[in-house]
């Protein structure tokens, strides 16, 4: 399943920002050339942790120097994350972080509000003693991450706490389009997070984890229900973007 997004941020991501100039933070240009795959996952995990922006632009021969690799890999890559959803192609400017709207915010939760019940139930249905021990495990690590005040991996780690769940289903179907939606989760966070409240915390991701073990179905499906409510509700979505603002300025461009 793939997420339209809307290819006009909500706000214009600065070098103060994001001091390295280089179109992946903190990366150093490879001798060695990275396959497809290798590519994505380091965009994807870069968009994830923040430190791709939403409307940060995306520039090929950029991206090729930094993987090693020519033009036309960086170009299937970024295809595949246009489909996903978490870029955007505009005609004449280049590719940019994709940056969603407040209905399209919403609409991505109304997703996740029907897909992460029924993966639960599954899940439920056929949980296994790793299945717990591995989600435990990944709470302790969101744990740490927030006792360092690690805000990068928080966010990371706690969209990857329901890729995870997906994932035991066994269903490569189900595990792409959660992972779609966790990633567009992950732009919405970054756009309209309220900076006083936590969006997601990791006690609730406990209470799932709880009720899963303990074989109450309807019990694990509520919490995550209310779990996706709370996030939505923290995030500050009541400032509409204006149709006829100027794309140009609010990317940076002018």
């Amino acid at each position: 399943m793939s997420t339209s997004t809307a290819t006009s941020p909500r706000k214009k991501a600065t070098r103060q920002d994001n001091p390295d100039s280089s179109p992946l933070p903190g990366q150093v240009f490879s001798t060695r050339p990275m396959a497809g795959d290798a590519i994505y996952e380091r965009i994807l995990g870069a968009i994830m942790e923040h430190r791709l922006t939403p409307g940060t632009k995306l520039v090929e021969e950029k991206l090729a120097g930094i993987f090693g690799v020519n033009r036309t890999r960086v170009r299937e890559v970024l295809a595949r994350l246009a489909h996903e959803g978490l870029i955007a192609t505009i005609p004449n400017r280049g590719a940019f972080v994709a940056s969603p709207t407040p209905e399209e915010a919403r609409n991505i939760f109304a997703a996740r509000r029907l897909v992460e019940p029924a993966l639960l139930r599954h899940l439920c249905e056929n949980t296994r003693p790793e299945h717990i021990a591995q989600l435990r495990a990944h709470v302790e690590e969101e744990a740490r991450a927030r006792a360092s005040n690690d805000r990068r991996a928080i966010i990371r780690l706690s969209g990857e706490f329901h890729i995870r769940i997906a994932d035991m289903v066994d269903n490569p179907v189900m595990s792409k389009m959660m992972r779609e939606l966790a990633s567009l989760t992950c732009l919405i966070i970054v756009l309209y997070d309220s900076p006083t409240v936590p969006a997601c915390t990791h006690d609730e991701h406990g209470e799932i984890i709880d009720a899963i073990a303990a074989g109450r179905t309807e019990d694990a499906v509520a919490t995550m229900l209310e779990h996706l409510h709370h996030i939505e509700a923290v995030l500050d979505m009541s400032t509409p973007q204006g149709e006829d603002e100027d794309l140009e300025a609010m990317l940076g461009m002018v």
